[in-house]
């Protein structure tokens, strides 16, 4: 059994917002949204959460169209970007609202009220006012408000996205626990990272420009992206594309630049291809490729490289911090074993690294 979205479409004027969006949703588990800025996110969970009417569209389960019950009436908790609590209310006031809002006796609040401090670390933080509380530990007071409701639906908008990379980075496993230990609920889940896709596990979905790209479980999607757009959106940096071909038993992307054609592109014919390998399989060092580089990025931990080669430019990601300056002439290796290769005119995937 499951939630079945069957061609939703939301339009504003001239622009569309959702393009006949149809997608089965399971009834428990988390769904993670990824897309860029403007692909949809925000105004799917929107109309799952019915604070906006899709102009066409349903969302089913058991036959019966849950967008046509008023929002007040759904099981649905919706946490934002910016995270939304009541200044004049204590933490504890902040949980406890809407519980009291639904006429709960005051057993079930403490029964609720227990559950969601426990499971989000908040039992010292209920006297506290939201002014008192760091940014991480107001978001989890705004989890908990969602938590605390017999929903069947979480929402949750970029909810990391506003806090800095070592306060997010602890919260996405926080959140990984509670999903996981949170019940019999559908949680879905929206971001532009990668990183946080794969760390929720579950089904993604990607979306772009409005429309489903691609959706399945987060692992197949990034071991077999259906087209480089899908390619480009699950992967961060965004996957390296260059043009090529494959000729004479050779795969060559450059003049001068090839090698034996890989084990996993034995089956393709002679042509024009579009191959990819992601910035981390990208190599540095050695007798290789030379390139300048262009840009040099320390993100915390790790270090990002953006290359002009002869025939193209490309991303490289390294762990640790190794600095560069812009200008430096370095030599790549490209391992042949970890391209992808998409048709030159679909752009579709049609052959991908064997699984490590």
């Amino acid at each position: 059994m499951t939630y079945r979205i069957n061609n939703l479409c939301v339009r504003q004027g001239t622009e569309t917002h959702l393009d006949g969006i149809t997608l089965d949703l399971p009834l428990s588990g988390v769904v993670t949204v990824m897309g860029r800025t403007l692909a949809g996110k925000t105004t799917l969970l929107k109309v799952l959460a019915g604070l906006q009417a899709p102009d066409s569209g349903t969302l089913e389960r058991d036959g019966r169209n849950l967008l046509a019950i008023p929002a007040w009436r759904r099981r649905v908790g919706m946490v934002y970007q910016q995270f939304v609590n009541y200044p004049h209310l204590s933490v504890r006031e902040n949980i406890v609202f809407p519980l009291k809002r639904a006429g709960l006796s005051a057993d079930a609040i403490a029964r609720k009220l227990g559950y969601v401090t426990e499971l989000l670390g908040l039992g010292e933080l209920l006297r506290r006012r939201p002014a008192e509380l760091s940014g991480g530990q107001q978001q989890r007071v705004a989890l908990a408000r969602s938590l605390v409701k017999d929903t069947e639906f979480l929402l949750l908008d970029e909810p990391l996205v506003s806090l800095d990379y070592k306060l997010r980075e602890q919260l996405r496993d926080e959140l990984r626990r509670i999903f996981r230990d949170g019940g019999d609920r559908l949680v879905v889940y929206a971001t532009t990272d990668p990183l946080e896709a794969m760390i929720m596990q579950g089904q993604v979905i990607l979306l772009h420009e409005g429309k489903v790209v691609q959706a399945g479980d987060c692992r197949d999607v990034y071991r077999r992206p259906a087209n480089t757009t899908a390619a480009t959106i699950f992967s961060d940096p965004p996957m390296n594309l260059v043009k090529g071909e494959i000729a004479d038993g050779h795969l060559r992307i450059g003049v001068g630049v090839g090698s034996d054609v890989p084990l996993h592109f034995r089956d393709l014919p002679r042509g024009a291809y579009l191959f990819g390998i992601r910035a981390s399989d990208v190599e540095l060092g050695g007798s290789g490729i030379g390139a300048r580089v262009a840009l040099a990025e320390i993100n915390g931990s790790t270090t990002v490289l953006h290359l002009e080669l002869p025939f193209g430019d490309m991303v490289l990601l390294m762990e640790g911090v190794h600095p560069h300056a812009i200008g430096d002439q370095v030599a790549l290796n490209l391992p042949p074993s970890r391209f992808f290769a998409f048709d030159a005119d679909s752009q579709n995937l049609v052959a991908a690294p064997p699984v490590d």
